[in-house]
């Protein structure tokens, strides 16, 4: 699988993209990274799946996290500007307009680029994630004080950090302490916590309800979201399709607030389904 890398630079920030795929002709889906989630949270196994279905996948750190610039601490910035990093990456590599997925964060993400950029998205899809509205979706106590625990300062203790929240919204039987200690230990390795979170949770707090602007996004769109999402509801999930004419809704029994192995099946071809479905004018 041919995979290259590139620093897309924006603004202030020089955003660290691999592209994965052999077709430059190839539909190219973007994927949009979580609260602090690094690229590599789009697994290359789950990458592959799509290439396979004939897309030419393109993942990136956003700014302040991963190998993307991190900010200096009280630097402030916005969901629209993260939306911005995220165009840039995509005109970078060739690839507009193009289809979307954001997870979590990176739903709210896609979100915004769909309605303030509609002529550069193809399709998107909504992950885990909301419109942020405060009256839905609201995370479980637990699950908001495992998010919000200060940044690890040892790789032992952002390990043990990582499975705490991962054994609040993680999909039951679909895990193990020794795998994701492994996945989390490599995680710090590439690049520890550096104060990022606090600033990309300013930039979501600060964007308030946005179902607004959600409700003017006109794109195909998918909303998918698991029934056991502690962290962003299921109700957001139906909220967010809702807002969206034609969009359509996935909802996951049993499903966390993760990427579990054993649905990747139902998450390909439904967002392969969406992304045929949308006609592309480049």
């Amino acid at each position: 699988m041919t995979m290259t890398s590139m620093r897309v630079r924006h603004g202030e920030v020089e955003l660290y993209t691999e592209v994965l795929g052999e077709d430059d002709e190839a539909p190219t889906l973007l994927l949009v990274n979580g609260f602090t989630s690094q690229l590599t949270s789009w697994t290359d196994p789950f990458c592959h799946a799509f290439v396979d279905r004939g897309f030419r996948v393109v993942r990136f750190d956003n700014r302040d996290c991963g190998l993307s610039t991190h900010l200096p601490e009280g630097a402030q910035y916005t969901l629209s500007d993260m939306a911005a990093d995220a165009l840039a990456v995509a005109s970078a590599a060739g690839s507009l307009p193009c289809h979307v997925l954001g997870i979590s964060m990176g739903g709210m993400i896609v979100q915004v680029m769909a309605a303030e950029h509609p002529e550069l998205v193809a399709s998107m899809t909504s992950y885990a994630s909301s419109t942020g509205n405060p009256d839905v979706g609201a995370p479980t106590d637990g699950a908001m004080a495992a998010l919000m625990a200060p940044p690890a300062t040892t790789r032992a203790e952002h390990i043990q950090n990582w499975l705490a929240g991962k054994r609040i919204w993680g999909t039951d039987g679909t895990w193990d302490d020794a795998s994701e200690s492994v996945i989390a230990g490599a995680a710090w390795d590439r690049s520890p916590p550096a104060g990022g979170g606090e600033r990309q949770m300013a930039a979501i707090v600060a964007a308030g309800n946005r179902d607004d602007a959600v409700a003017t996004i006109s794109c195909p769109t998918l909303v998918i979201h698991g029934t056991a999402d502690t962290l962003i509801g299921p109700e957001a999930g139906v909220h967010t399709a809702g807002l969206i004419e034609s969009a359509t809704h996935l909802e996951i029994e049993g499903m966390g607030h993760d990427i579990p192995m054993n649905q990747w099946a139902a998450i390909v071809d439904s967002v392969t389904r969406l992304a045929a479905s949308a006609v592309v004018q480049p």
